[in-house]
């Protein structure tokens, strides 16, 4: 934490403090030349104004007046002729003869600044010419000391400096909680992928806000559930699969025994085998639709489609099925739209319905009625599987295509499989780009709904 709230305020400080410094340099130098050139003009307005009077009378008293005025002031004054004789002056100047020499030949009658450069000079200095009848008789030097603008200078760098320092301190603040604050939710984050990766999932992240952190924790407390979800599902199915290994085996290995230890009769001993042979096709059949399932987890098995007449398809299947329903007497119906086509894999789908079928089958009382519907909605075919049999209660409904899943957990072995076969058919289902849901009432049956995509052309498609 100490390391990415030290980043970021380092960050922002270095930020902040280039953007700081870069406005008040800025400030400070616009207030500067601001108020040096307040001091230029006034000085030179107080020349021009001391120029006007003596263009009215230029003689002795006006002259001493102006210089027993600018004595009393900051200020100094120098009046001259137009040949540089000094004719009054409040306090002397012996730079006036410098500034005389470098005169031009005229000066505007506004005035000009002789000296601007307060930085490194004891004075700054204006000229303003007298006139009369548009001829220059004389011109007006006023000086100001440069200690005064000095003065000026360094009440305001104080105040500058001060100004800095709260604002330096202001922003220390404001960044240690702004980093903190940005840095908190990333910590939080860190320490949920710290315990994740060690395989605790048991992670709450607050996601208040609407910003990119908020969707951040959001995904990482979205990932955290599933990926519990997947490992209690892994040990659920870890669990089943021993369950269902260890059955069968445990019959295998306990006729075995019997057969191998005792002097049995011929009956009995036909009996013994035959109860291994079931559980060993039992136990084949396990390790078959778990293969399945791995392939399938795995996007190894290969999905070949081809155009399918359904009518034909499902007669075959009712050729296939014929006899099972007839032994147990049940009614088999298959009903199919004239020149439906669907784009399938025949073996892939053939497995789905066979599937659903055998449940049914087993599901189904003498009398009920299993019927195989294949009809045509607008650019979709629609398959359903009904039976009017034992249904499925509502509460296991949404589960039962959860592998392993078993709607009657103490049913005899005889009655069904393992739990794996609605798991298939889901995952063949949605390989073919399909959908697959279920609609049951206990004791009035049980509906499967297929949705495929329909055909629009009868050409062959490889999915993988």
């Amino acid at each position: 934490m100490r390391k990415l709230s030290l980043k970021l305020g380092i960050i922002f400080f270095i930020t902040l403090f280039c953007i700081e410094t870069f406005m008040m340099f800025f400030l400070h130098t616009s207030l500067t030349n601001s108020r040096v050139e307040e001091e230029l003009t006034s000085l030179q307005a107080r020349g021009n104004s001391h120029r006007t009077i003596l263009e009215r009378n230029f003689d002795k008293e006006t002259l001493a007046h102006i210089v027993l005025m600018e004595s009393e002031e900051d200020t100094d004054v120098v009046i001259t002729n137009i040949s540089g004789t000094i004719l009054a002056s409040s306090n002397p100047h012996p730079e006036i003869k410098d500034y005389i020499n470098q005169l031009e030949n005229t000066v505007p009658y506004n005035g000009e600044i002789l000296q601007r450069h307060w930085q490194n000079e004891k004075y700054i200095a204006t000229i303003s010419p007298i006139q009369k009848q548009q001829r220059t008789v004389g011109y007006v030097f006023m000086f100001q000391n440069t200690v005064s603008i000095h003065a000026l200078m360094e009440r305001l760098n104080k105040h500058f400096l001060i100004v800095g320092f709260v604002s330096g301190l202001v922003t220390i603040a404001v960044i240690i909680v702004l980093s903190r604050k940005l840095a908190h939710p990333l910590i939080q984050m860190k320490e949920a992928t710290m315990k994740m990766s060690n395989g605790d999932f048991s992670v709450t992240l607050s996601s208040n806000g609407r910003d990119e952190l908020s969707d951040l924790a959001i995904a990482i407390q979205h990932l955290s559930d599933e990926l519990n979800h997947l490992r209690q599902d892994r040990k659920d199915f870890l669990s089943s699969i021993a369950h269902e290994l260890r059955t069968p085996l445990t019959f295998i290995k306990g006729y075995a025994d019997i057969l191998y230890k005792r002097n049995l009769t011929e009956q009995d001993r036909q009996k013994y085998l035959g109860i291994i042979i079931e559980e060993t096709n039992r136990l084949s059949h396990l390790i078959r639709e778990l293969f399945e399932l791995a392939k399938m987890d795995e996007n190894s098995f290969i999905i070949e489609k081809e155009c399918l007449q359904l009518n034909e398809f499902l007669e075959n299947i009712r050729g296939k099925l014929s006899p099972a329903f007839q032994e147990k007497q049940l009614h088999f119906n298959v009903h199919c739209e004239e020149g439906l086509t669907l784009m399938a894999d025949a073996a892939r789908l053939e497995q789905i319905l066979m599937n659903l079928l055998k449940n049914a089958l087993s599901y189904c009382s003498s009398g009920d009625v299993i019927s195989v519907i294949a009809k045509r909605q607008d650019d979709l075919v629609s398959i359903l599987v009904k039976d009017t049999g034992k249904g499925i209660p509502k509460k296991d409904l949404p589960h039962i295509f959860e592998r392993f899943y078993r709607v009657e957990k103490s049913r005899s072995r005889s009655l069904g499989g393992v739990g794996l076969g609605l798991s298939i058919v889901k995952e063949l289902v949605q390989a073919h780009g399909g959908e697959i849901t279920a609609q049951s009432k206990e004791n009035k049956g049980t509906t499967f709904i297929l949705t495929f995509k329909g055909v629009k052309k009868y050409e062959n498609n490889t999915t993988h």
